[in-house]
């Protein structure tokens, strides 16, 4: 394929532009493109000493560093690699004797609405205490931990504790089945679990520690000596004697202080292990000094934190958006913030909206699809409108995990934020520990739909398939240049795996290749993701990001809430386009589906042009997602084709809507 061709047409237009308020840029810590530009500047003149001041500004090092950046065995780049720090040090002991140590650092809601307020000071006392306890247990620096737990204060004290003592953490998502949590303590060899009796998850208790044991009894998980089990709820659960023991009878035993073990920069803080296209899941390494800076650093730059924010950050800890916004950055940065256990419909679809005001929330940070969901719900129902709440407390909104469509964009931007919020769409991945490229508040010109540029320091670039750049207006590769502190250090005991994945040779070696296609505005170089390059279709001969397709079916408001779109093999035009729709309203079948569907297509093709027009539309009451709420592309690629469903279902929310997706019209 010659190159000509082969790059992504972009076709979407969009022309609004929201600039921020004169009040707002003026109060801003960037204010205005001028000091981003500086700052940017300073990042091109002098990369190494740029990150060598932030890195010293921002953290508490026991032994300070004197090499930044060491490129000599690229891709494994090293940042720091000769100071010595502790993470748990850095966001909670360097509060103490300061006025943040009273402050909340936890607003902790429970899923039937009981509130728990923890103070830096009382956070402090309870990750020294259960850091001690695993200590006792023979748990020390270098060893990995599997937590599988609820979104709860213990579940972040158990992130805190590993990296207090200097062990690996490695979070799995409460979500996951027994079969997932084996092959990622087999993988890490992890040499104990901490988890929970049960979790709360929409007023029903679901069990945690039970799929803990199954796990453990499918063999391969000899290494793990202790299960440590939070009870959540009154209710008992299995216990192994010699294996397992309650958290809060191991932590009333342990001694309450427990000094931090200082570790070089480039520690594994934590692995998190991500879905590959193929195979077995992939361990991403994260560096604890490099990872830690760009936590703190993008709580100030992205969210414009002020000392009087509350922030809340919607993310489960099981995924790198609760490990960054949840686990490390809000403490790093002395935040308080909000941590909430249940689902956004229950007990009504609602629930968000009234959090914010409860707890006057001023940051509040989701993902397109449940922004999505909401607006579905809130179209339905207008009890559980965002009108109905008092949102005047906030004044950023945030979106991550895929990109948004420009009318949910503007939705949220006018009913959550009421016209006065910026939106700041974040881009970045597990693999990248933090923000890459996102508005600043205070700076940047809004466009719906667009992450607009890269952060300071951040050397984000769109090639062709051989790393030649492209020029502003052509679709391509997203790429990024230079190293920076917050990167996956190698995929966990695959470091070939690593270098093939994320720095393909036939790129020179040493760009990271971040997966996603991508296309800079002609006019202001802003970027708009366009897809997962495996998630780019090429019909006779144009190669379409399915995301645009996506918004332009989610653009016709009156009738569809959400999209998903795929391609399937055709013999006429190599690939055709599958679109799975939940609409508005109830799901249409027989003549009057094929009715929809045809008024879909012509839209489609009015909206970007009929190439782009969806050879099969289905219609279901949603889409297949992970209890994280990430759309399963795989599985619908299954459907498309026609193939038999063999890949893992047991996270999905709602198992019948594999056989109304399967109907053609």
């Amino acid at each position: 394929m010659s190159t000509s061709n082969s790059n992504i047409e972009s076709m979407l237009v969009e022309d609004r532009i929201f600039p921020p308020s004169a009040a707002f840029a003026k109060a801003a810590r960037i204010s205005g493109m001028d000091a981003y530009n500086a700052l940017c500047a300073e990042a091109d003149k002098d990369f190494e000493g740029f990150w060598a001041r932030l890195a010293r500004e921002n953290l508490t090092w026991n032994k300070p560093f004197t090499e930044v950046l060491n490129e000599s065995n690229a891709p494994f780049y090293t940042w720091f690699a000769d100071g010595q720090l502790n993470a748990s040090f850095n966001c909670l002991d360097r509060h103490l004797g300061t006025p943040t140590e009273h402050k909340k650092a936890i607003i902790f809601e429970g899923d039937d609405g009981t509130v728990v307020n923890v103070t830096y000071k009382e956070l402090h006392a309870k990750v020294s205490q259960f850091a001690s306890a695993l200590k006792a247990m023979g748990i020390q620096k270098g060893d990995r931990v599997v937590i599988y737990m609820p979104m709860t204060v213990e579940g972040v004290v158990a992130m805190q504790a590993c990296a207090r003592i200097g062990a690996t953490h490695s979070v799995v998502f409460g979500g996951f089945s027994a079969k997932s949590l084996q092959e990622r303590i087999m993988d890490a060899g992890a040499v104990a679990v901490i988890t929970a009796n049960y979790q709360l998850r929409g007023g029903k208790e679901l069990p945690l520690k039970a799929i803990v044991d199954e796990g453990l009894d499918m063999g391969g998980c000899e290494s793990i000596k202790n299960v440590i089990v939070y009870q959540r709820t009154a209710t008992a659960c299995n216990m192994v004697a010699g294996r397992d023991s309650l958290m809060h009878e191991v932590t009333a035993k342990a001694a309450p202080e427990c000094p931090p073990e200082f570790v070089g920069a480039e520690h594994p803080l934590f692995v998190l292990y991500t879905s590959g296209s193929t195979g077995k899941p992939k361990g991403v390494q994260h560096s604890t000094g490099g990872y830690l800076l760009w936590a703190k650093l993008t709580m100030d730059w992205t969210f414009d934190l002020q000392a009087s924010d509350v922030f809340w950050c919607t993310a489960d800890i099981g995924w790198i958006t609760g490990h960054t916004y949840v686990a490390y950055g809000p403490l790093a940065a002395g935040a308080t913030q909000v941590i909430f256990e249940g689902i956004p419909t229950y007990p009504n679809a609602g629930r968000f909206w009234q959090m914010i005001e409860r707890h006057k929330v001023s940051i509040f940070y989701t993902a397109p699809t449940a922004i999505r969901s909401l607006i579905k719900a809130a179209e339905a129902d207008e009890k559980v409108h965002p009108a109905r709440s008092d949102l005047s407390s906030l004044r950023i909104l945030g979106s991550v995990g895929e990109p948004i469509n420009p009318e949910a964009w503007m939705w949220y931007y006018k009913n959550v934020g009421g016209e006065r919020c910026p939106v700041v769409d974040t881009f970045w991945q597990t693999e990248t520990g933090g923000h890459m490229i996102t508005p600043l508040p205070g700076a940047t010109p809004l466009v719906p739909g667009s992450c607009t540029l890269p952060l300071p320091g951040i050397m984000a670039a769109i090639v062709d398939e051989t790393g030649n750049d492209l020029p502003n207006g052509a679709g391509g590769m997203l790429v990024v240049k230079r190293p920076w502190p917050s990167m996956i250090r190698t995929i966990w005991g695959d470091p070939e795996r690593f270098k093939k994945a994320y720095f393909p040779p036939e790129m020179g070696g040493t760009i990271y290749l971040a997966g996603d296609g991508a296309v800079r505005n002609k006019d202001n170089g802003y970027f708009r993701i366009t897809g997962r390059i495996d998630d780019v279709l090429n019909v006779s001969g144009h190669r379409m990001g399915t995301m645009e397709i996506e918004s332009a079916l989610v653009s016709c408001s009156h009738l569809v809430a959400e999209a998903a779109v795929v391609g399937r093999p055709d013999d006429l035009t190599g690939e055709a386009i599958v679109a799975f729709v939940v609409l508005k309203r109830s799901r249409p079948t027989g003549d009057e589906a094929k009715v929809i569907a045809k008024e879909l297509r012509d839209w489609v093709a009015k909206q970007i042009g009929p190439i782009a027009k969806p050879k099969d539309i289905r219609f279901g009451d949603n889409l297949p997602k992970t209890r994280s709420g990430k759309i399963m592309r795989r599985l619908l690629r299954g459907i498309a084709k026609g193939e038999a469903i063999t890949q893992d279902t047991s996270t999905l929310e709602n198992p019948a809507i594999l056989d109304q997706l399967s109907e053609n019209l």
